[in-house]
This record gives C-alpha cells, structure tokens and sequence, in this order.
C-alpha cells in the first residue's frame, strides 16, 4: 500500500493544522546597539539594516517593538574609545551607559523582560572579555569584575544578567553575589556553549570591540567539540544560570538539540550577526528570497530545541507581521 503523504501538504491550511513547530514573537528576542548622547544613529556598515541608536531613540523602537507583541530585548553598549582601559574600568561605573539605559527602559516599560550583557570587551581596550596580562586572560580576575558588573545592572533593574565572557566558575560566583546582595530575583542566562567562531566580525564593528592582539581560542570552545559544549552548559546548570546560550545558532543546530536532551532548563540560542550579514548580503544579490529566507533559518533554530531565539531579524519580522504574535 502506498502511504500517501502529499494529502498533508495540499493546502496552507492543512499545512498549518499539522505545523511540529510555530514561531510567534514570545520566542523572539531583539538586540539593540546603544550609545551615548540624543537622537543619535550610526549605521553599521556591516549589518544592514541595524544601527547603533542613543537611549531616547531606542526607546521609540522599543515603544513600537512592545506594541508588535515583543517581550524581550537584550541590550549592548558601543562605548566611546576613550572611556576604554586595560581594566575596564566604565564597565562599574554607576553613571555609565548601560546603567542609564536600564533605568529607562524599565522606567517605560515596567513589564518588558530586560536581558544585559555581562561581559568586558566593549569597555576593555585590549578587546577581550577578560583582562590581559602577558598574553594571557586572568580567569579569577575578570570573573570578580563580572560579579560587580552583573550586581550594578540589577540595582538598575535588570530581569536578566547574561554572562557571555566564558571564564570558569563565573555563573557561581554571580549567582552568590546576587543572592547574597538581596537580588534572589534576578535571573542569569549563561552564554554556556560560545564557540570561538568566525561569525562575529559584523558584532565586532558595532562595538569596535575587535581584539587588539591574539584572538578568543583560550577561553571559546573549538567549533570541533559537542562534548565539551555540553560539559559547560551542565557545570552552569550546576552554578545556577536559570538558562543556557548557545552562540552561533545555524551552524550548531546539532549542538542545539543535544543540549536540549541534557538539560531541562530553557534553551536559547543566538543568531548572530554573521549569519544576520549572510542572509542579509545574499538577498541584496538576489540569490535568495529574504522573508523565505528568514523565517526557514528562525524555524530550523525552533525545530533543532532551542525555547527563545535572539536575532537581530526581530524588529523586521515584528514590522513586516510574518509571525504571530
């Protein structure tokens, strides 16, 4: 007997009724670029589309993001090149500009889920995420800055700290410090599995945070290794995060499902700007259709586990209303 698949597939409706996997905008998440300063925008030349945007700007984005049924964006600093040092210094400061960013965004949108990045190379003028001494990264060091910095943005009003500097044991000691300093409330999304991969060049432009020498291998797992992805999302569990990451998205769907039958905390995963560019550059030659294209990519990241995508393509299928609310 021939079993007759093509009656599954005859009309959109059909399709829609047996649908495995739906994107809506609760499984999105928007990154923005913010700087100093008033009704500022810089274009990023490598992202099209995508602009650095001072505070009063983002928030209109943000008003109409809201609207369009977004619950959650993740915020990134560019910071000016003089406010940089070799310890990172503006990365404490209370006045700086992410703290000021949080305090409004909460202050206008009380509900609205708001995810920080814990992290030293947009503040540190070395690049790294981790302070450099000799050639090599001070595990220990940076993990007690990341502890201040992840403490800051909760008395700001965080919902969300996200550690993505891959040093050892700083889930713990964030998650220690938070409790121990009354914010039992605020939740960490672990950046678990960031491999050390070549997609993160556009990002780069948008915080001109490039390493100044050497590169990320020490401290980001080798695009080779599964079982060391899930090592680290386990030892996280372990120390506290509340979800795991893992960083690129399209490139380790395999990593993606495999951390999913590991754990039983929420999955999320980062489609980064180099897979944004890809879609992005190939469109604009006509090679291939963009919302296609889009939402394909977005399912495949749904469909391989992961709970909450972050994509820089929220706010354009948000405007473009190609997924549900």
């Amino acid at each position: 007997m021939i079993r007759r698949g093509r009656i599954l597939r005859k009309n959109n409706n059909i399709r829609d009724m047996i649908s495995e996997n739906q994107l809506s905008m609760k499984d999105m998440i928007q990154p923005l670029f913010i700087i100093d300063g008033k009704n500022k925008r810089e274009k990023i030349d490598s992202m099209e589309g995508i602009e650095r945007k001072t505070i009063d700007l983002q928030l209109k984005d943000i008003e109409n993001l809201v609207s369009l049924g977004l619950r959650s964006v993740i915020i990134f600093p560019s910071i000016d090149e003089r406010k940089k040092t070799k310890k990172a210094n503006e990365a404490l400061n209370p006045k700086g500009l992410i703290p000021k960013a949080i305090k409004e965004i909460k202050k206008n949108f009380p509900e609205l889920v708001l995810i920080t990045d814990i992290a030293l190379d947009p503040y540190n003028s070395d690049g790294h995420d981790g302070i450099l001494k000799d050639g090599k990264i001070l595990n220990d060091k940076t993990v007690e800055i990341l502890v201040k910095q992840a403490v800051l943005h909760a008395k700001c009003g965080a919902d969300f700290v996200a550690p993505s500097d891959m040093m050892d044991g700083r889930v713990y000691e964030i998650r220690k410090k938070l409790d121990d300093e009354k914010f039992n409330y605020v939740g960490i999304i672990s950046y678990s599995a960031k491999y050390a991969s070549s997609l993160y060049g556009p990002f780069r432009d948008a915080l001109n945070s490039t390493p100044k020498t050497g590169d990320k291998k020490s401290y980001q797992i080798n695009p080779a290794n599964c079982n060391e992805a899930i090592k680290e999302v386990l030892d996280d569990e372990i120390e506290g995060a509340d979800m795991v990451m893992i960083k690129p998205a399209i490139f380790y769907l395999d990593i993606i499902t495999k951390v999913k039958n590991e754990t039983y905390l929420p999955v999320v995963a980062y489609q980064v700007s180099g897979e944004y560019s890809m879609i992005k550059n190939a469109s604009k030659n006509k090679i291939l259709d963009l919302d296609s294209a889009i939402i394909e990519s977005l399912l495949s990241i749904k469909r391989s586990g992961a709970d909450l995508i972050i994509s820089y393509f929220t706010q354009y299928i948000a405007q473009k209303k190609i997924i549900n609310p």
